[in-house]
């Protein structure tokens, strides 16, 4: 591995996790699932930054509120080949982010599989509206704040490739797409096409 390959993994910023936590939407709430971030990146050479998992939590069943825009910084950040997907907070939620198939790669460089692929896997998990805010209401949207793995619950996904049965918004959103149907578990999430992947961003 060549000087340039390691600084540029040693540059990235942003990244779709190249594994889910192996149950379903139970990520062990937002400190599990900072974790899983830390530790993929870790793993693939990134060091020294504070990884920020891209989910809101709700107050619904009693929890805090947690905004998933809130949690990662201030920006600009960069996929793990140096494409700068979005300049910040407001760009990222704006209509010209750079975040397509293409440029959501995982911390290892590599495409995730979108609309077309099999198996497809482009549902991320964000529990967040389209503006990075939590949903207010009774309605679980983030399988009970990250906990969930049964039959219960569900969890709002957006789309890494911004492609979806068709033209509408949603189905071309990065992180407010539909809701995962049949509850938590990884057999719900990859029934509507997803493995329970997320988003990762450095908040430093």
């Amino acid at each position: 591995m060549g000087a340039a390959q390691a600084q540029s993994a040693q540059d990235t910023t942003f990244f779709v996790t190249s594994v889910g936590s192996g149950k379903g939407a139970d990520l062990g709430g937002l400190e599990g699932a900072d974790r899983h971030c830390q530790t993929l990146a870790e793993a693939a050479g990134i060091r020294g930054k504070m990884w920020r998992a891209y989910l809101s939590t709700q107050a619904a069943g009693g929890g805090t509120v947690a905004n998933a825009k809130d949690r990662i910084g201030r920006g600009p950040w960069q996929n793990a080949k140096g494409t700068v997907i979005a300049k910040d907070v407001a760009d990222l939620h704006g209509p010209n982010n750079n975040l397509t198939k293409q440029t959501a790669l995982t911390e290892k460089g590599e495409m995730v599989k979108g609309r077309g692929d099999q198996p497809n896997q482009h549902d991320i998990l964000t529990g967040s509206q389209a503006d990075g805010t939590a949903f207010t209401g009774n309605q679980d949207m983030t399988c009970g704040n990250w906990t969930k793995s049964g039959t219960e619950g569900a969890a709002m996904t957006g789309h890494h490739d911004r492609m979806g049965l068709d033209e509408s918004p949603p189905a071309k959103s990065w992180n407010s797409s539909h809701a995962s149907r049949g509850g938590c578990s990884q057999d719900a999430l990859r029934g509507t096409g997803g493995a329970g992947l997320f988003y990762c961003f450095a908040a430093n």
